[in-house]
Order: structure tokens, then sequence, then C-alpha cells
């Protein structure tokens, strides 16, 4: 392109329309069928779980069958939603990190000798514990025009991951409506909810062992074929091909699935 852009055949339209586009002598614009691609990347309709059909197409192809294929298409929901669950965890976690950040944050503004009304804007704005739009901008206006504030955290601790919330709002409560130390409150609860998450992490760390030794368990079968297929013994080919590996088949994968949905529910009874 750089060739074209800067060639003696370059034209005097072309010159025109870098003037017109703001493009710089060394640029051009880029392709409308890249841009296509690009926003269609961006937007995620792009998602790994769609390496289970690709995987599929290939063991397909490698075993001249077309039922590694339906295996692969069919594991593409399931996959989605593992994927789909573990960034709703991931964004839970930053949540609940952002609402202890808050705390702190309005616990230094009062101690600082803000206004609660005051700090707490200042708190929900610096930490990102809330959206811009609706919950959060509801606490803002509530602690900005003097409504109902314990009520507006109420409302926004129904957010994933901001369930710490619930204890601002008693905070605020005793603490505007009584009279007592907000900062104290404040600072406190900031410990308590920091413990809390420690606790989260030790449990989840305790659980990385056993859960990877499932999974190591799970791919076993796969490490299987593969050294059948490395000895000659084309496993693909019993498999797919006979009734008695496709009876195999069938059975070996049901009870694969099961075992690992009984490990994931022992994980996440342990985790509960």
């Amino acid at each position: 392109m750089g060739v074209w852009a800067d060639g003696p055949w370059r034209s005097a339209e072309v010159r025109r329309a870098r003037v017109v586009l703001g493009v710089g002598a060394g640029e051009l614009p880029v392709p409308g069928w890249r841009r296509v691609l690009d926003g269609w990347w961006r937007r995620g309709r792009a998602r790994p779980e769609w390496g289970c059909a690709v995987a599929g197409l290939v063991i397909g192809f490698m075993g001249a069958s077309a039922v590694p294929l339906v295996l692969g298409v069919c594991a593409v929901p399931g996959v989605a939603r593992a994927r789909r669950a573990r960034e709703a965890r991931r964004e839970r976690e930053r949540r609940g990190d952002a609402v202890i950040r808050l705390c702190a944050l309005m616990a230094g503004e009062v101690r600082a000798g803000k206004q609660p009304g005051e700090a707490l804007v200042v708190a929900v704005r610096e930490s990102a514990a809330l959206p811009e739009a609706g919950v959060g901008a509801a606490v803002i206006a509530a602690a900005r025009f003097g409504g109902d504030v314990p009520a507006a955290l109420r409302e926004a601790a129904r957010e994933p991951g901001a369930e710490g919330l619930h204890g601002l709002a008693a905070c605020w409560r005793v603490a505007v409506d009584r009279g007592a130390g907000l900062a104290a409150g404040l600072e406190r609860l900031a410990d308590a909810l920091r413990a809390e998450r420690d606790q989260r992490a030790d449990l989840r760390a305790q659980l990385a062992g056993p859960w990877s030794t499932v999974v190591m368990l799970a791919a076993l079968p796969v490490l299987g074929l593969l050294l059948g297929a490395a000895l000659g013994a084309r496993p693909l080919r019993v498999l797919l091909h006979t009734g008695a590996g496709v009876g195999c088949l069938v059975v070996g994968g049901v009870l694969e699935a099961a075992g690992m949905w009984w490990a994931a529910r022992i994980v996440r009874g342990a985790e509960a």
C-alpha cells in the first residue's frame, strides 16, 4: 500500500482525496471490509467457544466422520455459558474491590472535614464502584440533593458484587440519623469486606489443587487417543466407524460430562 501511495502513478484525485479525508502522506484510508471485521471482533461476536466447532471439524476430517463436528457444535453453548460465568465472577470481584475502595475513600474524605453527602459523591466517582448511569446516578443525586441515601445504596447493592453497600447504608443511617462516627464505621466496614475478600481468595487457592487434578483426569482419555494414534492403532476409526466404538464413545462422553459436573458442583458447594 505504501508503494501504491508513494509511487509515480499517484494521481491528483488521490491527493485531493487525502486532503479531503485528512489522511497523512504515509497513510491510506482503512478499507471498509477491515473496519467491518474490526467492529465485528470488538463487539465480541468472535467468541473463543467456537474453537470447539473448529476442533470438531479438524478431528472429523482426520477421522472421516461428521460426529466430532456435531459434538463440537453441541459443546459451544456449554463452553459459552462457562465463559460468561467466569466473566460474571470477575466482574463481581472487580465491583467488590471497588466497593472496598469506596468505603475507604469516603472515610478519608469525612476525616478530611467534608460533609457525608459530598464525601459520598467524591467516593462514588473516584472508586467507579457503580455505573455512572442508573443506580450510580441515583446515589449521587440522593447524596447531593438530600434524598434517601440509604434507600439508594440498598438499591445499588443489588448489583452483583456490590452487596457491601448494605453495610454502607447501615453506617449512613446510624451516623447521620443518630450522630455516630461515620468515618470509624466506614473503616471497620472496609476492613470487614477486605477480610471477607481475602477469605474467598484463600478458599479459591485451596480448591485450585483439587480442581487441577479433576481437569487432568478429564484430559486422560484425549491423551490415550493421542498415544493410540502415535502407535498406529487408529483409535478414531474404531470409535467413529464401528458399533462398539460408537457405544464406548457415547458411554465415555456421558461419564466424562457427569464427572465434570459433579466435581464442579462440589467446588461450588465448597465456595458457597
